[in-house]
């Protein structure tokens, strides 16, 4: 069993309030637009940290972090990619492979909108974490947290952080 701390979308802002949200996780996902290094420095100094790049995301956080990460965790398969859609709209870059292998547990960003929610077809939990940062259309700043216990994904939380101003 694995305890996951899930963010997305901080464009460059860590909120120190995650790290005492996730002090009980045993890594941490960032599903990109991560801004700026700085940020994943310290998460990753923090827990293990695990991430993929977003479209804000320069050079450097590029040559550290690819733009998809398909992994197992527990006895999961885990995919990773910042702009990927949710089921039903799947974003062309990744459908034709998420229909022909689709993983357990696909987790996206960019959107800044929080969604749970669970592909019949694909017979896979899909998450966005929503967005943690300060820059964005959305109006609540928000992480998630969850388990993993072999092939499931148990105790799902959500965390607002605050509302932006």
């Amino acid at each position: 069993m694995i305890k996951i701390g899930l963010l997305s979308d901080t464009h460059g802002n860590l909120d120190y309030r995650l790290f005492e949200y996730f002090k009980d996780c045993d890594e941490i996902w960032h599903a990109g637009d991560i801004g700026d290094l700085k940020v994943s420095e310290e998460l990753s100094q923090f827990k293990p940290f695990k991430a993929v790049y977003g479209n804000i995301d320069g050079p450097a956080i590029r040559q550290i972090y690819p733009e998809n990460l398909r992994f197992i965790s527990e006895e999961m398969e885990i995919w990773i990619k910042h702009i990927g859609g949710y089921p039903g709209k799947y974003d062309s870059s990744i459908r034709k492979e998420i229909m022909a292998d689709p993983p357990g547990l696909f987790i996206s960003g960019h959107s800044h909108i929080l969604k749970v929610m669970f592909d019949k077809k694909l017979n896979l939990l899909h998450i966005n974490p929503g967005a943690a940062g300060k820059t964005g259309l959305h109006k609540i700043r928000t992480a998630v947290r969850f388990t993993i216990d072999k092939r499931k994904i148990k105790d799902l939380e959500i965390i607002e952080l605050d509302r932006r101003k």
